[in-house]
């Protein structure tokens, strides 16, 4: 088996559990803005259309097609209007509220702590990529517990380029003085993480929870963290 020395991770839906902190902190926003005064949605949907939506912008963010303030700006007003809310009844501070409380939010998925302690134990030197904003991926990092396991953290808008951009993995790299040839990326999104590593020369781990069905080819698939253990 393949030696590595360096292990890079994605944040957001690989160790960090952004679906149950996003429920958590969409369901308090629900109950702040009284939003069931319309009687015409339950907190269920506007959850569920929220995250399509989000996910939906995330994709023309990561394609170039609109910035971080457009991002932010346009999901709420979106979701609340395809669930019958007037625009101009969409609460102005509902925005600004989801991104002050979000990060602060601490769920992550099983064995993250357990995992990221046997990899440091065994002399691995962690790092992380990600494109997620700086200021809110820190907060998450400390608030979870999880910034003393890694020695560089790279975003992409530091970095000015997204994964899957190879630039973003190269400049990650040089950061943390690793080669592509010692170094291993484990992330869920098969594009970013999967197709970006890949490209720039780097190993991948997939980490597929939900066990989605694919034709990708990666060098190594998991359904659970605790698996990389059985590859490293």
């Amino acid at each position: 088996m393949k030696t590595y020395r360096h292990l890079f991770f994605d944040l957001d839906h690989t160790l960090w559990d952004f679906e149950a902190n996003a429920d958590e902190t969409l369901r308090h926003l629900y109950v702040l803005h009284d939003l069931g005064r319309y009687g015409t949605f339950t907190v269920e949907e506007f959850i569920r259309v929220y995250s399509d939506i989000n996910h939906a912008l995330w994709r023309l963010y990561q394609g170039g097609k609109i910035d971080q303030r457009q991002l932010r700006e346009v999901r709420f007003v979106r979701t609340l209007s395809k669930l019958g809310v007037p625009e101009l009844e969409v609460p102005t501070t509902i925005s600004k509220e989801f991104t002050d409380i979000l990060p602060h939010k601490t769920a992550v998925f099983p064995y993250t702590y357990e995992v990221l302690d046997y990899l440091r134990e065994k002399g691995y030197t962690l790092h992380l990529i990600t494109n997620g904003f700086k200021d809110i991926q820190h907060i998450k990092l400390n608030a979870s517990n999880l910034i003393n396991y890694f020695q560089e953290v790279v975003t992409s808008e530091c970095c000015g380029h997204l994964k899957p951009d190879a630039r973003i993995y190269q400049h990650a790299l040089e950061r943390s003085g690793a080669r592509a040839s010692e170094s291993l990326m484990v992330g869920d999104n098969l594009e970013c993480d999967v197709l970006g590593a890949c490209n720039a020369g780097l190993d991948q781990v997939y980490f597929n929870p939900e066990k989605r069905r694919h034709f990708a080819q990666t060098t190594y698939e998991i359904s659970c963290l605790s698996e990389l253990k059985d590859i490293l």
